[in-house]
């Protein structure tokens, strides 16, 4: 229950500000997300060595307690730039909050799970992470509910206060959980993991696991640019303010955590307890086939649904993410207990930050290539489709990795 209730705040506070992230992507288009992830990829390679010596030699609660006391600080610090926005510019504040956000969240999420996997065994995973993901749904989805309110209450730059009360709750109940394991475990603290800076990166080459991991993270994530890239053309020619642009943002955030949280209550934990985590992470591979095929033929035209003319860019866009979070992630996580604690911090953390966005520099970059050599929508729905095809074989290789503990 603390578990869920800390993600619940977790999320909540991200969801607040993603959308003011999102806008600012919106404002310019998709031919400065090569900017934007490359810049981003630059820092999460700066910070992959000062966050390995965090994790081999200062205990889990510090660690948790600084890296999360760090990006409170930094969202406070953002207020007055945004206050000052129309003078700055949205191109160059959008650069820096986008880096920033998009660090913070890879940061703070991937921190949360390696937490998790280290107060959860295996068997005890299965069953409760998609429980636990799923307060992390309702967050996401109380996140936009709440600024769609306080958005025309507060303004945008007062969201960024809220977000880091929400992330400072967190941090408290997470300290809590750490006290709380610590005690059950005779009252020993839990140390560094000791090892090299650079652990989680010699593990990405020494661990078939971690490798169809990095493996699955860039191609899932080629699905998911795409589909983001896609959206920030269209929100770019469709909405002309910041407020119309985080509006359509928030609805588009609202609608993917609501299907998230769905499916964690309906098939997620039945998959994962019945058939195992590695099922978690073919089915979604298999929805996104579908999707893209849908779009090689269809376009970008609108489709009926609920009696609503709907984008089919937004339906893709909603439900690739759905169930990456609703499902994939749960998925991923719990495999993650059958690996060493070494591998669960450093490893995961290296994949989870610097190779999701080097895939994001790589797909943003080819996004941009194939539009300047004419390929439309359809055609780039058609080379998604065998994207999510080779992420689909991967995906099923995952969860049988030799180097995986017994479960």
């Amino acid at each position: 229950m603390l578990s869920t209730l800390a993600f619940f705040l977790v999320m909540a506070g991200y969801y607040m500000i993603r959308p003011v992230r999102d806008q600012l992507g919106g404002a310019v288009g998709s031919q400065s997300l090569p900017l934007f992830y490359g810049v981003t990829f630059a820092v999460m390679l700066l910070l992959t060595p000062v966050f390995g010596w965090l994790v081999a030699h200062v205990s889990r609660r510090r660690l948790l307690a600084w890296s999360y006391s760090f990006f409170i600080v930094c969202l406070v610090a953002f207020v007055p730039a945004f206050l000052a926005q129309e003078r700055i510019g949205a191109k160059l504040l959008g650069v820096v909050f986008y880096v920033w956000v998009s660090v913070f969240n890879l940061f703070v999420v991937s921190l949360f799970w390696s937490f998790m996997a280290d107060i959860f065994a295996s068997q005890q995973a299965r069953r409760v992470f998609p429980l636990i993901a799923l307060g992390g749904m309702g967050g996401a989805i109380f996140g936009p509910l709440l600024t769609r309110w306080l958005l025309h209450v507060l303004g945008v730059a007062q969201l960024l206060v809220v977000s880091s009360g929400a992330l400072g709750l967190a941090l408290l109940l997470l300290l809590q959980l750490s006290a709380r394991d610590e005690r059950a475990a005779g009252g020993q603290t839990m140390q560094g993991t000791g090892g090299s800076l650079w652990a989680g990166v010699r593990e990405l080459w020494s661990r078939p696991f971690l490798r169809y991991m990095a493996m699955l993270m860039l191609l899932g994530d080629g699905i998911g640019t795409l589909a983001y890239a896609l959206m920030a053309d269209f929100a770019k020619a469709h909405f002309a303010d910041r407020v119309a642009r985080t509006s359509f943002y928030n609805d588009l955030d609202l609608a993917t955590n609501a299907l998230g949280a769905l499916l964690q209550l309906t098939l997620t934990r039945w998959l994962l307890v019945r058939f195992g985590a590695g099922w978690g992470l073919v089915v979604p591979a298999l929805v996104n086939i579908g999707l893209l095929l849908m779009v090689a033929v269809f376009g970008p035209g609108d489709m009926l649904l609920l009696g609503m003319a709907v984008p089919l860019l937004a339906v893709m866009l909603v439900t690739t993410r759905g169930f990456a979070y609703g499902m994939t992630k749960p998925a991923v996580d719990a495999l993650y207990t059958r690996v060493p604690r070494e591998t669960r911090y450093k490893g995961k953390n290296f994949v989870e930050t610097a190779v999701w966005r080097f895939g994001d520099v790589l797909v943003t970059s080819g996004v941009s290539l194939l539009a300047w050599l004419g390929v439309g929508v359809g055609g780039m729905g058609l080379i998604g489709a065998g994207v999510a095809t080779m992420s689909a074989w991967v995906a099923r290789r995952a969860g049988r990795s030799p180097d995986l503990a017994r479960d």
